[in-house]
């Protein structure tokens, strides 16, 4: 055997002996980190596979666009249906062909071509409070702007994607112009300047300073669990308004496999985890958010709000909305 043959056998010996690299999966998120830390410790725990996560609040499009093929990330978790269609609109993501996960997802909750899969959904609500409003006087989001409201609504900036959304909701109900004046009268009886999130509406209906705000329903459990804040989440309840021809409005947070996706089997089966009993179970316990699979119970707590009708709108059609819900903001100067 000469030097040459030596030498790569002995390499090839080496790589041999060398323990393997254990598979992992790299994720984008926009999610807070300690709602999704308990689902990545179920999956590890299950599976072996370690799981990374970058927080990336802003930027998270032009990001991956600028990394390209050369993108470490094989996931993105992210909420709202506008940020999830920003990212199939930007080319980088990729369709996946898997049974299990539409066998959990109901097909309204992920996009027709494979792009995305919702794995919870929320509703964009009303908190009222318990002392100045009574039961029954909230009704419709087209009440909103009834004069009875005038300086007693609170809510976050109306270019927020989550009111956004809501708006995209009202144009395809109403069509443009009606949700123009929507946005008007609800500007009309606004208490405040709308500032802060929605938890902050709710602290100021503690503080006096308005009686109703618009907020998602999870954010409620996550007030109840603060001690600082629960005095807030206990001044006030949650109501399901309806839009006047159709139900309550519905978004989601979901997951996308990005285009580069280079541990594309890792990633593939923690996708599949996610929509599984398991980690609904765990969503709906830990973020308290409504289960997406059919079958997954809502937590106690969850449950305890009530029920009431989904809206039924077409979640893409509304994200496809989102730019003439913005201008329409701009135009009535809502966050001014």
């Amino acid at each position: 055997m000469n030097a040459r043959s030596l030498l790569l056998g002995t390499a090839l010996l080496a790589a041999l002996a060398a323990p393997a690299v254990a598979e992992e999966v790299n994720i984008y998120s926009s999610r807070q980190p300690e709602l999704i830390q308990p689902l990545i410790d179920a999956f590890t725990a299950k599976t072996g596979i370690e799981v990374n996560i970058a927080h990336i609040d802003k930027g998270m499009v032009e990001r991956l666009a600028s990394e390209g093929d050369r993108s470490p990330a094989d996931l993105v978790l992210t909420v709202d249906i506008a940020r999830l269609a920003q990212l199939v609109d930007a080319g980088v993501t990729q369709p996946v062909q898997s049974a299990v996960l539409e066998a959990n997802i109901p097909a309204e909750f992920r996009d027709p071509g494979g792009q995305w899969f919702g794995l919870t959904s929320r509703a964009r609500i009303v908190y009222a409070s318990k002392e100045r409003v009574a039961d029954g006087e909230v009704t419709t989001y087209e009440d909103l702007t009834n004069p009875k409201w005038k300086g007693r609504i609170c809510t976050r900036p109306g270019t927020h994607d989550y009111n956004l959304g809501l708006m995209a909701a009202m144009i395809l109900h109403h069509g443009e112009d009606a949700a123009r004046d929507w946005a008007a009268g609800l500007k009309a009886n606004l208490a405040k300047k709308p500032e802060g999130n929605d938890r902050a509406q709710v602290k100021s209906i503690w503080a006096g300073e308005c009686d109703i705000s618009l907020g998602n329903t999870y954010y409620m459990g996550a007030m109840l669990a603060d001690p600082e804040q629960a005095q807030w989440a206990n001044s006030v309840r949650i109501v399901f308004p309806t839009f006047e021809n159709g139900g309550t409005h519905m978004n989601v947070s979901g997951v996308a496999m990005t285009r580069a996706a280079p541990h594309r089997e890792a990633a593939l089966k923690l996708m599949e985890f996610l929509s599984s009993d398991e980690a609904q179970r765990i969503y709906a316990e830990t973020n308290h958010e409504f289960p997406v699979k059919p079958g997954v119970p809502r937590s106690e707590l969850v449950a305890s709000w009530g029920e009431f009708t989904p809206d039924n709108l077409n979640l893409m059609d509304v994200a496809h909305a989102r730019p003439a819900a913005l201008k329409i903001m701009e135009e009535v100067d809502f966050d001014g």
